[in-house]
């Protein structure tokens, strides 16, 4: 079935819709309630500001690089949680990679470890512009009065570029109010597009997804264009899945079209799709290969070799 122009657009809008609903991840994701009355060209490229509090007190020099991804040991004490995103320039129109993810906070108790590293670690951002990391969520601890709501601190330095040092913040704390960071809504510390919802995976993970739009050159995505004559991926399922995940997506013009897999270090694991096609809807499926593991991968569609849209997906093989 073709899609014409008005066609196009509307369907566009109810996948963007559909997409935020169903926690899915559009180009950028960044969606919170407290933005609703801001455009949608101010929410599709939102740049990632400073915390109020800076990188505060507790941070410690040269830690260690991650390990798989790892922050937390799997003995640590707490609900285990993992935060994945990718990395933009500017105006959104590049993905970085390469860049330095910084991380550290609180365990589970509200304390930070200021002797050793636990809860410390540097990640890098793949070839594709995403991060992703694995850690529990941190517990809260008083300040001043009051308690300052969970939150991880980040350094992320694009190569060339000086460093961007912020917070993230989860909604639903309710702490977030009296705390004078996390309550700001204006201005050079907004921390709005910084407090990402969590939600429970099929093996009781909590996950957020969280992309950073900072200073740094990267490669383009064809973000200007995507929402008029490109294409976009519009549902995936079931998700997590353990044998065969089906895809299925839009073509908006006759381009060459790719839909490609790669896991979270970047490599490309699977092509799906690589042929040119015309305007339509079209459906595809994937079965991994027995040997390929559990965990987070990426669904990327191109048309004409512009990745113009991802999503991630979880294999759960039973």
């Amino acid at each position: 079935m073709s899609i014409d122009k008005k066609s196009r657009r509307q369907f566009l809008r109810n996948t963007s819709l559909a997409s935020l609903a169903l926690g899915v991840t559009p180009i950028v994701s960044n969606a919170n309630p407290l933005k609703a009355n801001l455009s949608e060209e101010a929410i599709a490229c939102i740049k990632t500001t400073l915390d109020f509090y800076g990188q505060g007190p507790f941070y410690t020099a040269n830690p260690p690089m991650m390990q798989n991804g790892i922050l937390a040991d799997s003995n640590a004490t707490g609900e285990r949680m993992i935060i994945s995103g990718r990395i933009y320039n500017l105006d959104c129109s590049q993905y970085i990679g390469n860049a330095e993810v910084d991380v550290w906070h609180a365990d589970h108790d509200g304390a930070y470890d200021n002797v050793g590293f636990n809860f410390r670690g540097k990640t890098t951002s793949n070839e594709q512009g995403f991060y992703m990391f694995e850690t529990i969520k941190p517990g809260k601890y008083l300040n001043g009065s009051i308690f300052r709501p969970s939150h991880i601190h980040f350094k992320i330095t694009a190569p060339g570029y000086p460093t961007l040092t912020t917070q993230l913040y989860f909604e639903g704390d309710t702490d977030i109010p009296g705390d004078a960071a996390a309550s700001i809504t204006s201005g050079e510390y907004d921390a709005q597009a910084r407090i990402i919802p969590l939600t429970l995976n099929n093996e009781g993970v909590l996950e957020g997804t969280w992309d950073i739009v900072i200073n740094g050159d990267g490669t383009a995505v064809g973000v200007n264009d995507i929402h008029l004559d490109k294409g976009i991926i519009y549902r995936i399922e079931p998700n997590p899945f353990s044998d065969t995940i089906n895809i299925r997506y839009g073509v908006y013009k006759k381009a060459k079209v790719s839909l490609l897999v790669f896991d979270k270090l970047g490599r490309q694991v699977a092509v799906l799709e690589e042929r040119t096609l015309s305007a339509d809807q079209y459906d595809a499926s994937w079965t991994p290969d027995s040997n390929l593991p559990n965990g987070h991968y990426f669904i990327v569609l191109k048309i004409n070799d512009l990745q113009v849209n991802y999503q991630k997906i979880i294999r759960v093989q039973k």
